[in-house]
């Protein structure tokens, strides 16, 4: 009885199994028609139905992956063209499979990743003229790549370099900028005190021409010993004419009382 019930489990499971089997293979050719006909997302719907019906479906799955590439969608692509390279990457389908890889990849500009994918493309079929060409392309383009970041490298040093340079002639210029304003400020300094100095002549000028229109000299400049000097002549002056005045004054008072003798 045991034995009974362990064959019609088995045989229920066989039966399951090729009704998945059989859904896996009809959602693919569903989508095999899709993709001939361009119909990118209902392939993309189809594939994915018979890897929910078989997740080790390598048909699904690298179809599936052929279907993100043509919309465009690299990455995806990446993805499901990576799960079949894995089980089928060294059997006969493995050519393919790392071609359309390397072409995913070149898409991308990733242009060393591209390479070595056509590089496995080619071990496993080394007379394929396309994928030669293709990998001679990636080889190209990342030779162009390189020499670009080269150059932007060194056009970055050139404007660091120019950006120096013009940051040190800009100090240099506000140093100028500042000297020329000292500069100025000594020459508007100077030229005050010329103007100062010839406001002093032109009044002394002024003053002499004054004093000479009224018949005067200017008084000379001296120094305030020379004046006290001069005040002290002055009043020795005064003081010896004083002095004859008196005299003077004596000598007349004394010929009076000489007239009227009493």
């Amino acid at each position: 009885m045991m034995k009974r019930i362990v064959s019609i489990i088995f045989m229920l499971f066989l039966a399951a199994s090729a009704t998945f089997a059989q859904s896996d293979r009809s959602q693919v050719r569903r989508g095999n028609r899709d993709f001939r006909k361009e119909k990118y997302q209902e392939a993309e719907i189809s594939y994915k139905k018979a890897l929910v019906a078989d997740s080790l479906s390598n048909a699904a799955g690298y179809n599936l992956g052929n279907t993100f590439f043509r919309m465009e969608n690299y990455t995806e692509a990446d993805k499901y063209y990576s799960s079949v390279a894995d089980s089928l990457g060294k059997g006969r389908h493995g050519s393919d499979i790392y071609h359309n890889m390397g072409n995913s990849l070149l898409n991308q500009k990733k242009y060393a990743e591209a390479i070595e994918a056509y590089k496995n493309s080619l071990r496993r079929n080394p007379g394929d003229m396309e994928t030669k060409s293709n990998l001679a392309y990636a080889q190209k383009m990342l030779q162009d790549q390189q020499q670009n970041q080269d150059q932007n490298k060194d056009q970055n040093q050139d404007q660091n370099q120019d950006q120096d340079q013009n940051q040190n002639q800009d100090q240099n210029k506000d140093q100028n900028n500042e000297n020329d304003q000292n500069d100025k400020k000594d020459q508007d300094k100077d030229k005050e005190d010329n103007q100062n100095d010839n406001q002093d002549q032109n009044q002394d000028n002024n003053d002499n021409k004054q004093d000479r229109d009224n018949g005067r000299t200017p008084p000379p400049k001296i120094t305030p010993q020379a004046a006290q000097q001069m005040l002290q002549a002055i009043q020795e002056k005064e003081k010896e004419t004083q002095e004859k005045v008196k005299k003077e004054k004596a000598r007349l008072l004394k010929s009076k009382q000489k007239e009227k003798n009493w």
